[in-house]
């Protein structure tokens, strides 16, 4: 088990964060990886081609209607897609219950910063603001769900190798 999924989840929950946007080169970085291990027969997580396919699949599709009514960026999709072929398509649900209640509580928090302006640092960073300009960033997303989906899928690996 090298933790090379691990090590590319970082980057994904740090661009997300900081810049509400998952650069294509990081998705398609994880995709290349994750076949490569795929096809050597050396995925760290046991998972096999069907399962990867299918959560690789089920990842993109599903999210993609999210953007299909505006309500998810892009690079949140393909994100999925490529973390279906680290985990399959049994760690989606798990991983995707944990990352909405992550998002929920994320919006939650911006709502009650928004009414309530106790902490105005906090409300900047968690809108996604630019921090050197103090203006929103191109994109109207708040909620950084690729960053999300990258913290739920880390305990889900870690957790699962703890079992």
């Amino acid at each position: 088990m090298t933790g090379i999924e691990l090590i590319w989840l970082l980057p994904v929950i740090v661009y997300d964060f900081y810049q509400r946007r998952v650069p294509n080169w990081l998705v398609l970085t994880g995709a290349v990886l994750a076949l490569t291990t795929l096809s050597l027969g050396q995925h760290p997580l046991g998972v096999v081609w069907s399962d990867a396919l299918v959560g690789a699949a089920l990842g993109f599709g599903f999210l993609l209607l999210f953007y299909a009514v505006g309500l998810m960026g892009a690079g949140d999709v393909k994100f999925a897609g490529a973390l279906g072929l680290w985990v399959g398509w049994q760690g989606l649900l798990p991983i995707w219950i944990a990352a909405s209640l992550l998002a929920a509580m994320h919006s939650l928090l911006w709502l009650a910063l928004q009414r309530w302006p106790w902490f105005p640092r906090l409300a900047v960073a968690l809108s996604g603001r630019n921090k050197a300009s103090g203006t929103e960033t191109s994109r109207k997303r708040v909620i950084p769900y690729a960053a999300y989906l990258a913290i739920a899928a880390a305990i889900w690996i870690i957790w699962g190798r703890q079992s």
